[in-house]
């Protein structure tokens, strides 16, 4: 997700987004322990992902107060 989509959501979905990525970031951790998972570069993607949605996410709230 770029950070023109992630502008373009309210906080709410934004926080939702987060949470979710974060449930799929856990699920690949899992899935590398066991051996399972065969592309490794998406814990990065993911990990980018949520920095970039929080970032956005605190720069809004801040601009709110």
């Amino acid at each position: 997700m770029n950070s023109k989509e992630i502008r373009n959501l309210s906080a709410e979905e934004i926080k939702a987004k987060v949470a979710d990525t974060r449930e799929e970031l856990m699920k690949l951790r899992f899935q590398q322990v066991t051996g399972q998972l065969t592309d490794t570069s998406r814990l990065r993607t993911l990990r980018r992902d949520i920095a970039r949605m929080e970032t956005i996410l605190a720069e809004t709230q801040k601009a709110a107060k």
